[in-house]
């Protein structure tokens, strides 16, 4: 989902996964007993030999009892201005999904400015979101459908959209083809991250990435985990 031809520095959630759980004294073995994963399955996340979806996400959140946004913070120095190279953005993957910061992360005021970059099927989840301040997307191709307060809209390229984000929402691509869309976040509360929320709505458990299903669905027992 390289859009321009570089290489834009990624967040490594494997290694913020391995951060996470030797910070707090938890071993794989009790990792995977906690998330209902495969050792080998967690073990494939940490050396980066496989992306998570969100909803593998939450179940190590909820495991090693972080928010699942835990995974991909980053708190860098805040400036007055903010100047991002395409190359420089902050980036994270999550399933179908492409979320890139376009230097909110880093600015002192209460706006934060984002891409996404949806396939087919993309979507925030089943569950809606909500959060202080106002919220306004751009769809800059394809297709993008946001359900607002019990209202549904359909963006496409060159349509926009905006609305009090108290208001219950979420978005997904109807569509077959890409999507990519800004939104722009501004005037919430100091102390919220509300940027995070649109990585943290759980997807249906349909959408688990594959091989982590058969994880799921086939623990392993104690004899088959390793002692890390």
């Amino acid at each position: 989902m390289d859009l321009y031809g570089k290489e834009a520095p990624s967040i490594d959630v494997g290694s913020r996964l391995r951060i996470l759980r030797e910070e707090r004294g938890v071993s794989m073995r009790a990792l995977a007993r906690r998330s209902t994963l495969s050792a080998n399955a967690l073990s494939m996340i940490e050396r980066g030999l496989t992306s998570p979806s969100v909803s593998t996400l939450h179940k190590l959140a909820n495991a090693l009892e972080v928010p699942i946004t835990a995974f991909f913070r980053q708190d860098p120095p805040r400036s007055k201005i903010v100047f991002r190279k395409s190359s420089e953005r902050v980036r994270a993957t999550f399933m179908r999904g492409l979320w890139e910061g376009l230097g909110g992360e880093a600015f002192i005021g209460r706006i934060e400015p984002f891409m996404l970059t949806l396939e087919s099927g993309g979507s925030s989840g089943t569950h809606g979101m909500l959060h202080t301040g106002h919220e306004f997307v751009f769809c800059l191709r394809g297709q993008l459908e946001y359900d607002v307060d019990n209202q549904r809209f359909l963006l496409e390229s060159g349509d926009s959209l905006i609305f009090a984000a108290q208001l219950n929402h979420r978005w997904r691509n109807p569509g077959k083809t890409v999507t990519n869309a800004i939104i722009v976040l501004a005037g919430f509360e100091e102390s919220e991250h509300p940027g995070e929320y649109h990585l943290s709505s759980p997807m249906d458990e349909g959408e688990i990435d594959e091989e982590l299903l058969k994880d799921v669905q086939n623990p392993p027992s104690d004899d088959q985990l390793p002692e890390i």
